[in-house]
């Protein structure tokens, strides 16, 4: 698991409540279950109802690998990759059927259980890009998702807040109560401006991210695929997956 994300949620909240503390505050003043439910479970509706029932149904899996996912290891791919072209030049394509089965990333798998069952070059090109322009859609729905929650968690707070003065003026005459009252208004804002930046937005942008790392995974893994079928030197093959990675990345993998 890359640890940024919930690194940094914990942190941010942490300034936050340390900040209160040391304003003299307690952050259980915060802890209003009132605002809370209203804040979350209004922005979580909000979000609900501006997509499909179908993108909300999935989304626990998708809150899931924004906090989990690990950083990827292109080196040991193409370290993967080079060693099939190996053995594909020195066999044929054919005897890759028995390594295939031991390959744990499912894109390189089927992508090169399919250039063995004889797919032309073109035609194997257009089914992995297609998949991964599937793969691009599916994760900006699910970025989008809490990037609206983070659109959205703002204006349910001040809804809630609006709704905390309508009570304060209905006890206008009890003005011992007035300051809890005013306080307690205002912290549904706080939680839904909280939200959307330190929660849902990051979130959105994690997503993003991941997706993006993923992909270029998945295209440097089409290239493997498409030069293995190839007969490409694994020599070779090794140079065009090492000038697909980032700048600097071979340096600091060789270090």
């Amino acid at each position: 698991m890359d640890p940024a994300t919930m690194a940094g949620i914990v942190v941010a909240f942490g300034a936050v409540f340390g900040s209160m503390i040391m304003e003299g505050g307690s952050p259980a003043a915060l802890f209003l279950p009132a605002p809370l439910v209203l804040v979350f479970v209004g922005t979580l509706g909000a979000g609900i109802a501006g997509g499909m029932l179908k993108d909300s149904i999935g989304i626990v899996g998708v809150l899931k690998k924004a906090l989990l996912s690990k950083a990827l290891d292109s080196r040991q791919t193409i370290e993967q990759i080079v060693g099939l072209a190996e053995r594909a030049r020195r066999e044929g394509l054919l005897s890759l059927e028995e390594a295939v089965k031991g390959i744990d990333d499912e894109f390189l798998r089927s992508g090169l259980q399919t250039a063995i069952d004889g797919a032309d070059p073109e035609e194997l090109r257009d089914i992995l890009d297609g998949q991964i322009m599937a793969k691009r859609a599916a994760d900006k729905q699910g970025a989008k998702f809490f990037a609206d929650l983070g659109g959205y968690a703002p204006t349910i707070g001040i809804i809630g807040t609006v709704i905390g003065l309508v009570h304060v003026l209905e006890n206008l005459s009890k003005p011992d109560e007035l300051g809890h009252l005013i306080a307690g208004a205002f912290v549904a804002t706080l939680w839904g401006v909280m939200s959307a930046n330190v929660l849902w937005l990051p979130l959105a942008s994690r997503l993003k991210r991941v997706s993006e790392l993923e992909c270029q995974q998945m295209e440097l893994v089409v290239e493997g695929i498409l030069a293995i079928q190839s007969g490409t030197n694994p020599r070779v093959v090794q140079q065009r997956l090492d000038s697909l990675l980032p700048p600097g990345s071979v340096q600091r993998e060789a270090a």
